[in-house]
C-alpha cells in the first residue's frame, strides 16, 4: 500500500496554484474595463460631500451629536467611505444569475468550490479597485478634504478590514444562495442591502440610533463589516453604552466570521440538493 505522504501539501499547493490564477483572471478581465469602476471614483466623494452638506446643518444648532463632534463624524463618514471601496462585494448577484441561467451547472463539474472560485474573483477585483479607485479617494479625502485618514493601529486596522472583507463576501453569497429557492433573488438583494448598510453603520453611525436599537445591533453580524472597522481605523469602539478594547473586538469579528461560514455551509448543503439547471 503506498501512503502520500505529500498529499495534504499537494492540495495546499493546487489552492494557491488556483487563487493566483483565479485573482490574476480577473484582474486582466476588469482591468479592460476599469472605466466602469472609476465611476465610482466621483460616486464615493459626491456621496461623502452630501453627508458634509447634511451634517453641517444638523451641527449649525449644536457643537456635538450623542457625544460626537462635527470633526468626528466627518472621520467617520471619511473612513466608511474609504473601507466600501476595499470590501465592496457583488458574490450575491454573480451567484444567482448563473443559477438563473442554468450556468451554475458547469461549475459543479468543475474540481474547485464556487465559494472558493469566487472569493479569488473578488481578491482580483479588488486588488484592481486598490489603485483605480482606493487610492485616488484616499489622496482626495486626505490632501483636499483634510481628513486624517491615518489608522490609529495599522496592525489592527488591517486585521479588521480583511475579517470585514470576508464577512461581506460570506454575507453577500449567502443571499446569492438563496437563489436555489427563489431563482430571481433581486427584491431579496435589495431589502438585504438597505437593511445591512443601515445596521453596518453605512447611512449613519450605530451610536446615534436610541439605546434599545444599539444593544439589538450590538448582537447582530451586521457591525462588523463596517462600524467595527471604521471604528478599529479611528481607535475607539463604543455601542450600546458598551467600550471595549479593540483586541476584544476584533476578535468578536473574527468570531463573527466563523458563524456566518457555517450559516454558508448549512444553506449551501440545503440549497444544492434543489438546483436542477434550468435555463442551461
Amino acid at each position: 500500500m503506498i501512503v502520500h505522504k505529500n498529499k495534504p501539501k499537494n492540495i495546499i499547493y493546487r489552492q494557491i496554484d488556483i487563487l493566483k490564477a483565479t485573482v490574476l483572471a480577473t484582474y486582466k478581465e476588469w482591468a479592460a474595463y476599469r472605466s466602469h469602476m472609476a465611476i465610482s471614483i466621483f460616486v464615493g466623494p459626491v456621496t461623502f460631500l452630501v453627508q458634509v452638506f447634511i451634517w453641517n446643518a444638523v451641527y449649525s444648532t449644536g457643537n456635538t451629536v450623542s457625544g460626537l463632534t462635527l470633526n468626528q463624524i466627518i472621520t467617520y463618514y471619511g473612513v466608511v467611505t474609504i473601507i466600501n471601496y476595499l470590501t465592496y462585494d457583488s458574490a450575491d448577484w454573480n451567484l444567482q444569475m448563473l443559477i438563473q441561467t442554468g450556468k451554475f451547472i458547469t461549475f459543479m463539474l468543475r474540481p474547485v468550490s464556487h465559494c472558493y472560485y469566487a472569493f479569488c474573483q473578488k481578491l482580483g477585483h479588488r486588488l484592481l479597485a486598490l489603485w483605480v479607485e482606493f487610492i485616488p479617494v484616499y489622496l482626495l479625502f486626505l490632501l483636499v478634504f483634510k481628513i486624517n485618514l491615518v489608522p490609529a493601529d495599522l496592525f489592527w486596522a488591517l486585521i479588521s478590514i480583511t475579517l470585514g472583507f470576508i464577512l461581506m463576501f460570506l454575507m453577500n453569497y449567502c443571499i446569492g444562495i438563496t437563489g436555489f429557492w427563489l431563482t430571481k433573488t433581486e427584491g431579496l438583494r435589495r431589502a438585504f442591502i438597505l437593511l445591512r448598510d443601515l445596521c453596518a453603520g453605512v447611512l449613519v453611525p450605530l451610536t446615534l440610533f436610541p439605546g434599545f436599537m444599539q444593544k439589538i445591533l450590538f448582537f447582530l453580524p451586521f457591525q462588523f463589516i463596517t462600524y467595527v472597522p471604521t471604528r478599529v481605523f479611528i481607535g475607539s469602539y463604543e455601542l450600546a453604552g458598551i467600550s471595549l478594547p479593540i483586541p476584544y473586538v476584533v476578535g468578536m469579528q473574527a468570531g463573527a466570521v466563523i458563524v456566518m461560514f457555517l450559516v454558508y455551509k448549512l444553506l449551501w448543503f440545503l440549497g444544492i440538493k434543489r438546483f436542477t439547471g434550468v435555463g442551461a
